[in-house]
């Protein structure tokens, strides 16, 4: 990200109309402008996308609306960069684990616990997905959601058909509804999880997959 020192908000209170976007952009530091979209991340995953405005978010960091402008030209591009963020991320931890050659079951425990560690690190992110992902991604700019739910999908369908195929999980489990109670299960965990709580992603993790595996592994 830019490392330009970011140029001094200025203190005047500027009116909330369209002509405040076409400021000039200002870089902020990496950590300003990280703090901003942390802070844009909470309020859209506490109000929604479309109830959440730029005075919402310049009041929530404690700056005026129209300096808010200065770092971003819009509440949509702050959207685009958290969102995209976290999914970059998750995928290079999870093509990191697709691609070490473990086997299926090993496979399942490792992108649950790289799931857990997402959620720790990008909650917001992650609840902001859960809940606009479906109707943004019908947008060019978020198209890239569509592309991801795909990918994602496909990562965890083939795992647990090798796992069948190799006689580590069940032949009669139904793949798809399997899929999907376990996606569900593992990311809803950001309406509850908190950073730095009682539990680490990882534990919160193998008490997960010690209730789901032994439903799903051949008994002997």
């Amino acid at each position: 990200m830019p490392t330009n020192k970011p140029t001094a908000e200025p203190t005047a209170k500027r009116p909330a109309e369209p002509t405040a976007k076409k400021k000039t952009q200002v870089s902020a530091s990496p950590e300003r402008r990280r703090e901003l979209l942390d802070t844009a991340a909470e309020v859209f995953a506490a109000q929604g996308y479309n109830a959440t405005t730029v005075r919402k978010i310049a009041d929530a960091a404690g700056m005026l609306a129209g300096s808010l402008y200065y770092h971003f030209d819009s509440k949509e591009s702050m959207l685009d960069e958290i969102l995209s963020a976290f999914l970059n991320e998750l995928w290079q931890g999870y093509d990191t684990v697709l691609a070490a050659g473990l086997g299926p079951r090993e496979t399942i425990e490792a992108l649950v616990t790289e799931s857990f560690r997402e959620i720790d690190r990008h909650r917001a992110a992650v609840a902001i997905y859960q809940k606009e992902s479906r109707h943004l991604s019908a947008q060019p700019r978020f198209h890239y959601l569509s592309d991801s739910q795909q990918k994602f999908e496909k990562a965890w369908l083939g795992t647990l058909e090798r796992g069948v195929a190799a006689k580590v999980f069940r032949a009669d489990l139904d793949i798809r509804l399997t899929y999907r109670f376990v996606r569900d299960t593992v990311w809803v965990a950001a309406s509850w999880y908190r950073p730095g709580g009682q539990h680490s992603p990882e534990e919160i993790a193998r008490q997960y997959l010690s209730m789901v595996l032994d439903g799903i592994a051949v008994r002997s």
